[in-house]
């Protein structure tokens, strides 16, 4: 009878023992995929926002003509070489890569549909961050996490839109941020 007792006494305080390591341990916090995407969304909010590259092919070219973005202002003997300037809706909607305000257009031949620019849109507005993947481990310890970073149009004309979602456009970019463990909480490290 005593030997149960005593064996009943140190089991007891064995599991006490255990039931107080594992509350004193402190286990590490996850990383969801919401709190990824809030810290990655406020390191985007925090730069400063940046217009969209867009190529203009000669689908474009024409889109801007018909929204009077520019004008021809001159032709070449070569019959598909022109230039054109921006009109005054033109410099509001758009910038030219180069500074100025004369598009020069030079196609290889007639028939080349290839040849672009490039503008940058005056809206100037923060990326967005989309589609969000699990967080991943990583040997090092810290957690990696995809997302696609997209290019965001508010506030952009409607034609400067429809030219910027012609095909050649690259509207958004697969990343990848790191999060590494700091005081206890994740906390993003970089973005590539």
């Amino acid at each position: 009878m005593k030997n149960a007792v005593t064996r009943t006494g140190i089991a007891g305080f064995a599991v006490l023992v255990a039931a107080l390591a594992v509350a004193g341990c402190k286990s590490t916090p996850a990383l969801s995929v919401d709190d990824a995407q809030k810290q990655i969304q406020a390191k985007y909010d925090q730069t400063p926002p940046s217009g969209a590259l867009v190529r203009v092919d000669d689908l474009g070219m024409r889109q801007g003509v018909t929204a009077k973005y520019w004008d021809r202002s001159k032709s070449y003997p070569v019959r598909w070489w022109a230039d054109f300037k921006l009109t005054p809706d033109g410099k509001k909607a758009l910038t030219l890569a180069n500074g100025g305000d004369t598009i020069e257009w030079r196609p290889s031949s007639a028939d080349d549909k290839t040849f672009a620019i490039s503008v940058t849109t005056v809206a100037m507005n923060h990326r967005k961050v989309r589609d969000v993947k699990d967080p991943q481990d990583e040997a090092d310890g810290t957690k990696t996490v995809e997302f696609n970073e997209s290019v965001d149009l508010t506030g952009v004309p409607a034609p400067l839109q429809d030219i910027a979602h012609d095909p050649g456009n690259k509207l958004s970019t697969h990343r990848t941020a790191t999060f590494s463990l700091q005081n206890g909480a994740w906390t993003l490290q970089s973005i590539n």
